[in-house]
């Protein structure tokens, strides 16, 4: 059988070979085909490259990826790899670099740009991976909190950081088999994450003799980490909220030409380098790269302000790529738990269901075990109580006999052991209810596994609703009710549906918003708008208008202790969107921003990033259909979920799958945009594996997959 790319009306690559290594080669070909501008790019983040290539507003991020060493990290855990998976992890860059060579770089972008893609390295995948993960953890929210302890007192960071939202919102959800009509489990979910034009996850189809999977690919990387279905077992993930990332508050010096860091033990030399950044258009920039013992420094340097972040892929040489394969090959609950054994990072709540019946909710990954305090806030290097014990927290499993949600609440994703903070549990709890848990409990089916993602209930709205209910608009000199008071009736008999075309949902929003302005507005948070000190890439964490946004359930509650009157802010917010009359519908303001890499940089770029039409969403922050807008700052929302999908463990051809945008990377091709009115509409699309049913591709010019010519380099 020669390896052959086939695809279904959808334009999803289904790809079939002779070997799991000719089957690694035909993906990073598929991939290189499909998305060459968008693996280019990871790729070029990866090396810290990308002002090198797009201009002066790259350096931000260049300098932090050469500073957090993570092209170094990325070849390091590649010659870590076991020789097994090195070869399949080359086999996979060896396609997409036959497919550039064979003209797979001809996306729009590279010509508005003037750019071109060039030899992959053979880590490069690892690279695009942490690209894709640096961020998604939770040492940004340390530089947060430090700013909090720093302008309103350490007791005020609780008030910030109790079940927090950001980086949360994605969805997994599973039934044992006792709770549905064909006696055997389901799954479903929505990953969520920012709504990158084209998507971060790319559903395709893996088949060779050695295994038969469905599931969603990371463009560039190998394999089907996060959501797959291999017509045994399938499995589903969520950020399981986990602290596994360390900021220490290094003192540094130089000692004649040796430079030191003050570690626990006392002075210890650290390593240095500089690098250049090529800048298009402008001067180099140089970087200094520092590493101590306990990472590399990332902010600062030896005349003060330096930060290392420690992080367990750094010290262990390892990402879990040794759990890729094994995944594929998976038949059993037991062989996806083995193999997730081997992974690092993120950490994440898994949940694997197969058609044995099994039904199994776990967390995976390396959480380090060590100070309290190190989960918080940057620790002292010096200080021998914060330094890691070596030793990782064991991380918990349990067996489902009914239902389970996981929606990075601090149920799923292990509690107190692992992290800090964890989302809130609106949305866990309303999946339960929505599942129907209990004995008592409705049976389920896939259509009703894919429905559930489409529940638009604001979580908030209870808490919200009690400090409506407690107002009383002032009086007005006429006999007339007061513009106010109106409203607050209004909102006060809304069931709390976050609608696209509810007229209340856009009212509550923009009182939402209203109250949130006033709050980070008041001279006890005022200060929270003040310098941070931090560099301008992590200003999305450190946004005191969204923050005060995130945490505002908390501040209803917590605004007395600090000295604010919350109900009189609560009522002259109300009085703003009275006095406005404003009766747009929440889709009206509640509209799709997705995020394309070019926007980042010059406006002579700017034409060369892809537009869609405008795209009314239903749903919010604090819903299941978790559309997250950032209360206070923008109602649209560039965070949603990035893929949906319900897995069916009698019928792998009843499973169905969607993502917000298409199959291709290209922005003329047919399949570039043709799944986004399903998903805005909340439906999904077939799972096909019936080869019968799906059509061969046209032979393209990439050389053959030859095993003599790809042998592992010495």
């Amino acid at each position: 059988m020669a390896a052959t790319t086939y695809r279904d009306e959808w334009g999803i690559p289904h790809l079939r070979a002779d070997s799991a290594d000719e089957l690694a080669y035909l993906q990073g070909a598929n991939a290189a085909r499909d998305r060459s501008w968008q693996i280019e790019m990871e790729r070029w983040r990866s090396e810290g490259r990308t002002a090198e290539m797009l201009g002066s507003e790259g350096i931000g991020w260049d300098r932090f990826a050469r500073q957090a060493r993570l092209d170094d990290t990325a070849r390091r855990c590649f010659e870590a790899l076991d020789s097994r998976t090195r070869r399949w992890c080359r086999a996979y860059v060896d396609g997409v670099n036959a497919a550039l060579a064979a003209g797979a770089r001809d996306a729009s972008e590279f010509a508005a740009t003037g750019t071109s893609p060039s030899k992959w390295n053979p880590w490069t995948p690892l690279g695009v991976f942490l690209v894709h993960h640096i961020l998604f953890s939770t040492f940004p929210n340390k530089l947060w909190r430090r700013h909090v302890a720093a302008a309103l007192g350490p007791e005020a960071v609780n008030v910030f950081n109790i079940e927090a939202r950001v980086l949360s919102g994605s969805n997994a959800w599973a039934a044992h088999g006792n709770r549905t009509a064909s006696g055997l489990p389901l799954m479903a979910g929505d990953p969520h994450r920012l709504m990158e034009l084209p998507g971060v996850y790319q559903q395709v189809h893996l088949a060779c003799p050695e295994f038969d999977v469905v599931g969603f690919a990371f463009p560039g990387v190998p394999g089907l980490p996060h959501f797959a279905h291999t017509g045994t077992v399938a499995w589903g993930i969520t950020n399981a909220m986990a602290d596994y990332q360390d900021l220490y508050t290094e003192e540094l010096k130089y000692d004649g030409g040796t430079l030191l860091a003050r570690g626990p033990d006392g002075w210890e030399p650290a390593t240095f380098h500089t690098e250049t950044i090529a800048v298009r258009g402008g001067s180099p920039v140089p970087v200094d790269v520092i590493e101590t013992a306990r990472g590399p420094v990332i902010e600062g340097g030896p005349d003060g302000g330096a930060l290392s972040l420690r992080t367990p892929a750094r010290v262990e040489s390892r990402l879990g790529f040794e759990a890729l394969l094994p995944l594929l090959h998976s038949r059993s609950v037991g062989d996806v738990e083995a193999a997730l054994q081997d992974w690092v990072e993120p950490v994440n709540s898994v949940l694997v269901a197969d058609t044995a019946g099994t039904v199994r909710h776990f967390v995976a990954g390396l959480v380090p075990e060590r100070n309290h305090e190190n989960r918080i806030v940057p620790v002292p290097a010096a200080s021998a109580g914060h330094q890691w014990s070596g030793s990782y927290v064991p991380l918990p499993t349990r067996q489902v006999t009914d239902v389970a949600a996981s929606a990075n609440d601090r149920a799923a994703g292990g509690g107190g052991a692992v992290a800090f903070e964890f989302a809130p549990l609106h949305r866990a709890n309303r999946i339960l209810e929505l599942l129907g848990t209990g004995p008592e409990g409705t049976t389920l089916d896939a259509e009703a596994m894919e429905r559930i993602a489409l529940d638009t209930r604001q979580g908030q709205w209870p808490t919200l609703r009690a400090l409506l209910a407690r107002l009383e608009p002032a009086p007005t000199a006429s006999a007339d009710e007061p513009p106010s008071y109106s409203l607050l009736e209004r909102l006060l008999g809304w069931d709390g549906g976050m609608a696209a075309g509810s007229e209340l949902a856009g009212e509550f929003a923009a009182w939402r918003s209203a109250l949130v302005q006033r709050l980070a507005g008041t001279p006890q948070l005022q200060p929270l708008a003040g310098p941070t000190g931090c560099a301008e890439l992590f200003a999305p964490w450190l946004n005191p208008v969204a923050r005060v946004g995130f945490a505002l359930e908390t501040l209803i509650d917590a605004g007395p202790r600090l000295g604010i009157d919350v109900d009189a802010l609560a009522l002259q917010a109300l009085e703003d969107v009275a006095s406005e009359g404003d009766s747009s519908v929440w889709g009206d303001r509640h509209i799709l921003l997705p995020v394309h890499a070019l926007q980042d940089f010059g406006p002579d770029f700017h034409a060369g990033a892809p537009r869609i039409p405008v795209t009314k969403l239903s749903g919010d922050t604090g819903c299941v259909l978790s559309t997250e807008s950032v209360p206070g700052a923008v109602d649209g929302s560039f965070r949603g979920p990035v893929a949906r999908y319900v897995w069916d463990l009698a019928d792998r051809e009843n499973s169905r799958w969607i993502v917000p945008f298409g199959a291709s990377g290209g922005h003329t091709h047919l399949h570039f945009t043709d799944q986004l009115p399903l998903w805005t509409e909340g439906r999904q699309v077939p799972v096909v594996t019936d080869w019968a049913a799906l059509a061969p591709e046209p032979g393209d010019a990439v050389e053959p997959y030859l095993p003599a010519q790809h042998q592992e380099q010495p």
